[in-house]
């Protein structure tokens, strides 16, 4: 089952002489329960790309649809009811509030929903179970990753979107993030998209989808997967 299509969709940013393409005639499918991975320059359009898959954004020209419904002429507030219902974000950029425990910060992500995931659950999925009383300020950067990680999961998206989610943390921490996605992917099925400038991320992944200057430039498909933990690190 297809949960993303992009159908022709371009993106423009300003107008006239200082219009930019970011995007030009995408065309892409995602099925449920895939991880996708988007490789890219800077500037290439990855993060566009995942801002309007994520409904974050809108498309200048073309369509595109989340389980096969239309949303590419969504209002503001149906485009807000399907990111709370449908989908999560993990960012580089962690998002904790720092003044919330582990559990807190993870809470907030769950009430969200209506049907929440089970926080506890939660934790020990991401292997956070020793730590769940601390506070941000308390642990590594890999932990409060996983953190936003789980956040992001509490509510049960159908489709978790990452952008850059190891661009700051070294080699073996980067590992063990990756590991979780990979986990969360197994045991949830949640279907993931990933945005990196890392090569060997894209081995974890079903698919590479290549991109530059705005286009899709290549998509491989990845007859073996690669264990987080056995990527070489670019």
């Amino acid at each position: 089952m297809d949960i993303i299509q992009f159908i022709h969709v371009n993106k423009q940013y300003g107008q006239d002489e200082a219009a930019v393409d970011a995007l030009t005639d995408i065309d892409l499918t995602v099925e449920k329960g895939e991880i996708i991975a988007i490789l890219g320059p800077s500037g290439s359009g990855k993060s566009t790309l995942l801002h309007i898959a994520g409904a974050l954004d809108r498309v200048s020209a073309g369509s595109i649809k989340i389980n096969e419904e239309d949303i590419t002429n969504f209002k503001d507030d149906q485009l807000t009811k399907l990111r709370r219902n449908k989908i999560g974000f993990v960012f580089q950029d962690y998002g904790l509030l720092l003044n919330l425990t582990v559990t807190q910060n993870i809470e907030l992500g769950a009430k969200l929903s209506k049907e929440p995931a089970d926080v506890g659950e939660l934790i020990q999925a991401v292997e956070l179970g020793d730590h769940k009383e601390k506070f941000p300020s308390q642990m590594s950067g890999g932990e409060q990753q996983r953190v936003s990680i789980a956040r992001a999961l509490a509510k049960k998206p159908e489709v978790l979107f990452c952008d850059e989610p190891t661009g700051s943390l070294d080699e073996a921490t980067g590992k063990k993030v990756l590991a979780v996605l990979q986990k969360v992917n197994k045991d949830y099925n949640t279907t993931l998209v990933i945005v990196t400038h890392n090569p060997g991320i894209a081995y974890i992944a079903n698919r590479i989808i290549k991109m530059n200057s705005g286009k899709i430039v290549e998509m491989v498909k990845n007859e073996t997967i690669t264990a987080a933990a056995d990527i070489r690190w670019s």
